[in-house]
């Protein structure tokens, strides 16, 4: 409900905003701190944790002895948890959310038996499949054992995710198949930073400390064998107000002189108040670089003939999102034949060339309605109205025909008959008309200008 009713009908309710980031950031962190009970921890959003506990309880005096101090341990940071071990995640998942408050399911019991008591939910099914089972009389993982798997298989045949299909979630559950989890590992970002002994209020000496946090972080990364490709400047005001710069380069690099340069317009906007008194750099993007000669490296900076310094000058001044580079897409839909990437990225791995008719050299951000006179309904375009100017058709070309991409378009999606036209003016254009007449998929066919041809 709104927050309004919500106070209307309880007005001493605690309100506070959400934070999924920081809810996420903390569940990440809880995760590596978890694997002091494994060799490794996965999350289960919104708040649960997957730890393999496998081989690691005999170090702890027992299954039991390593619930219990996992309870206490998570107590002392005052977090209520409910725990569970089982043989597989989806065994222990529903004991942890519908059994009791510490639950194990030994290897050697009957899993089937043990968890037939246990609500349909507890297979982390979607909300329409959960309310599909009950209404079907479905309502415990027993109940589904009572009926023939060939006829659960052709009620949910079409689907294919195993939150949507309770087969597959079963099978999971008892061990049959295989449930894929990726780990959370721990990543140290490079990092440095200057307290200092005087909050500073000038540029000049703002500049001078990112200069030395520059040659910190470039001697840090030298002995990963790394290279920066994102940077976070951290500046700690006395008032409390922290202010982060962000930038991304092009390509690795641990180059002090570039990365100070390309800091220095990113700092032009701060009003250092009554004093930064913390700067703080941070590299949570980095790459591998090896060592290579640092003369030719340096004379291609100093004199500008850097491509990656190039671009790097212009995102900073114009954006990140302003330099990009375009790729083909294999799509016979115009608008999806093309991606952008970042400039220096590798191509894609060719997924084959596709063959198309000639292309205008320019195509609109969007395609815009025209309104079209036509002498039938699947015939050449006579007159057409854009941008509230009419045109009189003096050639035509076409159609090429264009089919939805029915793996990823609905059944209701039309066809597409594109039209190459000359008006008596001789400019040209790239046209369309969307359905045909009487296809059974909505009304009449609708007409759009996509393109502008030489």
């Amino acid at each position: 409900m709104r927050l309004a009713d919500a106070r209307a009908l309880c007005p001493e309710i605690a309100v506070r905003p959400s934070d999924p980031a920081g809810d996420l950031a903390f569940l990440e962190s809880l995760a590596v701190w978890a694997q002091r009970w494994g060799p490794w921890s996965a999350l289960d959003p919104p708040d649960g944790l997957v730890i393999d506990v496998t081989g690691a309880a005999h170090l702890f005096g027992g299954e039991e002895a390593l619930l219990g101090d996992a309870a206490r341990a998570l107590a002392r940071r005052g977090l209520a948890a409910r725990l569970a071990i089982a043989p597989t995640a989806g065994a222990a998942w529903a004991l942890a959310h519908h059994g009791p408050a510490q639950a194990i399911l030994g290897p050697e019991d009957d899993a089937a038996r043990c968890l037939g008591e246990l609500p349909v939910a507890a297979l982390r099914l979607d909300d329409d499949v959960l309310l599909l089972l009950r209404r079907l009389g479905l309502k415990r993982l027993g109940d589904l054992s009572g009926i023939e798997r060939p006829a659960l298989a052709r009620r949910f045949r079409n689907r294919r995710s195993a939150a949507a299909n309770p087969l597959i979630r079963l099978d999971q559950l008892l061990g049959v198949v295989p449930e894929p989890l990726l780990p959370v590992i721990e990543h140290h970002a490079p990092l440095a930073q200057r307290r200092l002994l005087e909050p500073i209020r000038h540029r000049e000496l703002l500049d001078r400390v990112v200069a030395d946090l520059a040659e910190d972080i470039a001697r840090m990364l030298e002995g990963l064998a790394q290279g920066a490709r994102r940077l976070e400047l951290g500046l700690w005001k006395v008032d409390g107000e922290v202010v982060i710069r962000r930038l991304e380069m092009a390509a690795a690099t641990r180059d002090p002189a570039h990365i100070v340069r390309l800091f220095a317009a990113k700092l032009d906007d701060i009003d250092a108040g009554f004093g930064v008194e913390l700067v703080r750099l941070r590299a949570p993007w980095t790459q591998p670089l090896a060592l290579s000669q640092r003369d030719f490296e340096a004379a291609a900076e100093d004199h500008g003939t850097s491509l990656a310094a190039c671009i790097d000058r212009i995102a900073v001044r114009l954006g990140e999102a302003a330099v990009r580079c375009p790729v083909a897409h294999p799509s016979h839909i115009p608008e999806r034949a093309q991606r952008w990437r970042a400039p220096l990225e590798p191509p894609p791995p060719s997924q084959g060339e596709l063959a198309f008719h000639n292309r205008p050299l320019k195509l609109l951000d969007r395609a815009e309605p025209i309104a079209v006179l036509y002498a039938t309904p699947d015939g050449l375009p006579r007159r057409f109205r854009w941008r509230g100017r009419v045109h009189e058709v003096a050639r035509a070309e076409g159609p090429e025909r264009i089919a939805p991409e029915w793996w990823r378009e609905r059944s209701g999606v039309r066809l597409r008959d594109y039209y190459r036209i000359e008006d008596n003016e001789g400019r040209r254009y790239w046209i369309y008309r969307n359905g045909l007449a009487g296809d059974g998929r909505g009304g009449a066919p609708e007409w759009f200008l996509q393109g502008l041809c030489a």
